[in-house]
């Protein structure tokens, strides 16, 4: 059998989440969670299926139409799958299937049952339990199914979203492998980029690396955004010719076995940058490496977040486009008008990853915590500042793993430095 759609980390690593999951679980009680179903792009033709993270987690099966049944009674543990029957025309059309009788022994669970049997066979299982862990409203074709047995559901996604906001070391090596793609892809868009071609073209060359190593997938809808579009912080139409004297932000990442890599990088299309983006970007990367240096355990994002906002006040007062105190200015975060988004967010199995995004990111970061760090400054063509800083939107991204060390930057391959850059420009 063909288990290429089957985890890349060892089976063990699942079993080990799923024992602390059990041990979390009041006694007496269900733990029921759905994966995604497939989704309609057009007429008959469907999104690429990618499983859902949560689920993925607890048993790296990557079928659609999935459930994992976990009870605890009286101390004693059972794990159930459900999924679809082993179909033959079908899989002749759409691909293979696991089927009933080998999920048990390849996905390390009790038992197997087809999905069409859920509900009675739920109904069965859960008898005399007290209490259900579920997420309600999260995958809707869900709801029916426990809300029939289940008035009352506790909510089991603070339990796996703190599981998987530490990375084990197999984690962090599937995570590596993506930021290493995501460099590579990086390195040759600069050395593609030129006047006159397309954003998208560009676009396919990153995907062309990402394929090449490994990674079908890009982990989010590729930016590649010249000129002033690089102002528009999630732009993807990715459909501008690319102009002399423009620069160019690249924010692409590639998805390697389910983990994420986010980086961004902004340089010029013909790989000489004018006096005002300079000035623009060396206060960006300023930024970010006095970030790098502080996002470390026990310190937090925000802490960090607002000294970046103080170097990008006090560097935005010094080329004018800013006016007035300083400090006032940073009481008021005025550079927030050009700086409009975080400092970073967690990266794991989402590249927006599970994690507290309350208080402005406030939480201690902890040895084992994947982030990235992303400063940022975009100034619109209608702002009021001086001409010639009109239209640049420029960021510099990086993914930082915490360590008992401080951290590791896991996105270091790919060039920053604007020496860096205009030699693998100009040397393409």
């Amino acid at each position: 059998m063909d288990l290429a759609y089957l985890a890349e980390l060892p089976r063990e690593e699942f079993i080990t989440r799923r024992k602390k999951v059990f041990a979390q679980m009041q006694d007496n009680s269900a733990f029921i969670i759905f994966t995604e179903t497939e989704k309609r792009r057009n007429n008959d033709c469907n999104y690429h299926f990618r499983p859902d993270s949560y689920f993925w987690y607890l048993t790296g099966f990557a079928e659609p139409e999935s459930a994992l049944l976990l009870i605890k009674r009286n101390g004693e543990y059972e794990s159930t799958i459900f999924l679809r029957k082993k179909d033959r025309e079908k899989e002749i059309w759409t691909g293979r299937r696991l089927g009933v009788e080998a999920a048990p022994e390849i996905l390390k669970v009790d038992a197997a049952f087809e999905i069409e049997h859920l509900d009675k066979t739920f109904a069965e299982k859960i008898q005399n339990l007290t209490a259900c862990y579920y997420a309600q409203g999260y995958q809707a074709w869900g709801d029916k199914v426990v809300s029939a047995q289940f008035k009352e559901v506790i909510d089991w996604r603070p339990m796996l979203s703190e599981m998987r906001l530490i990375k084990s070391t197999a984690e962090i090596a599937l995570i590596q492998q993506a930021c290493h793609i995501s460099a590579l892809a990086h390195i040759r868009a600069m050395k593609q980029v030129r006047p006159n071609r397309y954003e998208m073209e560009i676009e396919g060359e990153i995907q062309h690396e990402f394929n090449r190593f490994g990674a079908r997938f890009p982990s989010y809808n590729s930016i590649v955004a010249s000129g002033e579009n690089a102002c528009v912080l999630h732009y993807d139409e990715n459909s501008a010719v690319m102009k002399e004297g423009d620069l160019l932000l690249i924010d692409a990442g590639a998805e390697f076995a389910y983990y994420a890599g986010d980086i961004t990088r902004t340089f010029p299309v013909n790989g000489k940058f004018s006096k005002p983006q300079k000035a623009i970007y060396e206060l960006v990367l300023k930024a970010q490496k006095e970030a790098i240096k502080l996002l470390v355990p026990n310190n937090s994002i925000k802490i960090v977040n607002d000294r970046v906002m103080e170097i990008f006040t006090e560097g935005l007062v010094e080329l004018g486009i800013l006016k007035g105190d300083v400090k006032t200015l940073i009481e008021q975060k005025a550079c927030c008008q050009f700086y409009m988004h975080g400092l970073g967010h967690w990266l794991g199995l989402d590249v927006h990853d599970v994690g507290d995004y309350s208080n402005e990111r406030s939480r201690p970061l902890e040895i084992g915590m994947v982030i990235t760090v992303e400063p940022g400054l975009y100034i619109s063509s209608d702002a009021d500042v001086p001409e010639q800083y009109k239209g640049i939107g420029i960021r510099i991204e990086d993914n930082l793993l915490m360590t008992e060390y401080g951290n590791k930057n896991l996105t270091s391959g790919c060039p920053k430095e604007i020496a860096d850059i205009g030699e693998i420009m100009a040397t393409a």
